[in-house]
């Protein structure tokens, strides 16, 4: 299980660049409500041991278990379904003692997981074109693309329907198949824009077809823009150098009359504008994009097609996933709600990117012999 490794691969950069943004999360959010202080800084430390356990753990392992690790989501999907907690019209969450526990962010790494070692099987057996591949990749996908779906987290969604086609042009798909696969796309989103705005359509809850059109039609749904409009206001309050983490009612506003709800989770970055400014921002941004760069760079070394899209799929899900969370918080998307990588509060969030960069790590140190 624990190979020799050379030290001088180990991928310091990634390491502590995502553990900075965990430990900056934790101070964001004791400025927001510190009732989730003690359990996100728990988090932290637990996300930052597994991270580096699994990083010494040989990826091969993991990739052997693909299957059972996708029947294993499913199966989680499912029970959630189920048996889970149901807040807000969406049944996401297992609560065990106190311990909140939510599948579909668990999801996010073994799906990556599971069809990066489909796909690599498909690519040695030069069937990723095949309609043979194609149908199979897209039955593998939607099973769990509409438990989430079912839940409903229309933003796991995207975040994870995007990924998953990502790898799969990343392994080879031919830009014929995708060029006829993005005309039917682009038809089927506008049938889908026409269809929510029936009166007797069935596929999106009200809340979510109002949230779509406020963005289309911002002036004529007010009431909808109020938690994004009130998100601008309190970056835009930060200025260049931002406020402090200080708690201070003069000097912090947003966190004290609520004007963001749960702002410690979807709408983090407005706190993290408001804290640290333009300039800050910027930065926490630029970090992001680091790490990104950081798994796609041990992709492209690894020994393997399967290192290399599990590497590269880590990557893209945190620059998905970040560009949602900020987009939606500065209004540039329709509002949806998704945690910002590292830094949201959510322990499930945490230890699923701690699981998957752990991954990426020990895929870059085994690097590809040249």
């Amino acid at each position: 299980m624990f190979k020799k490794y050379n030290i001088r691969y180990y991928n310091f950069i990634l390491i502590f660049f995502v553990t900075a943004l965990m430990v900056l999360g934790v101070f964001v959010i004791d400025n927001v409500n510190d009732d989730y202080t003690v359990k996100q800084a728990v988090g932290v430390g637990l996300s930052v041991v597994i991270m580096i356990v699994v990083s010494l753990i040989d990826y091969h392992i993991f990739m052997r278990l693909y299957f059972p690790m996708y029947i294993f989501t499913n199966v989680l999907l499912v029970l959630v379904l189920v048996a889970g907690s149901t807040v807000n019209n969406a049944t996401r969450w297992f609560t065990i003692a106190g311990i909140t526990f939510q599948p579909s962010e668990l999801a996010k790494t073994l799906c990556i997981l599971f069809f990066s070692a489909f796909l690599s099987k498909l690519m040695d057996k030069n069937r990723v074109n095949s309609f043979g591949g194609i149908i199979s990749f897209t039955i593998f996908m939607l099973i769990p693309i509409l438990l989430i779906f079912k839940e409903p987290d229309l933003s796991t969604v995207i975040c994870i329907t995007a990924v998953l086609l990502t790898l799969y042009y990343l392994a080879g798909l031919r830009y014929k198949i995708i060029g006829v696969s993005l005309l039917i796309l682009i038809s089927l989103f506008s049938l889908f824009i026409w269809y929510i705005q029936r009166d007797d359509q069935k596929l999106l809850y009200e809340h979510q077809v109002k949230r779509i059109m406020s963005f289309i039609y911002p002036s004529e749904y007010e009431d909808e823009t109020m938690q994004q409009d009130n998100s601008v206001m309190a970056i835009g309050s930060g200025q260049l150098t931002g406020k402090g983490l200080s708690k201070d009612s003069k000097t912090t506003n947003t966190a004290k009359t609520n004007l963001i709800s749960e702002q410690q989770t979807d709408f983090i970055f407005s706190a993290v504008g408001e804290s640290f400014g333009f300039f800050g921002s910027v930065i926490i941004i630029g970090i992001i994009l680091i790490i990104v760069l950081q798994c796609i760079r041990a992709g492209r070394h690894a020994r393997d097609d399967t290192g290399m899209l599990f590497a590269t799929g880590m990557g893209c899900l945190i620059a998905f996933q970040s560009f949602i969370n900020i987009g939606v918080a500065t209004k540039l998307l329709p509002n949806t709600g998704i945690p910002l990588p590292f830094i949201s509060y959510g322990l499930t969030s945490l230890i699923s990117s701690a699981l998957g960069l752990g991954i990426v790590l020990n895929i870059s140190l085994q690097k590809r012999k040249y």
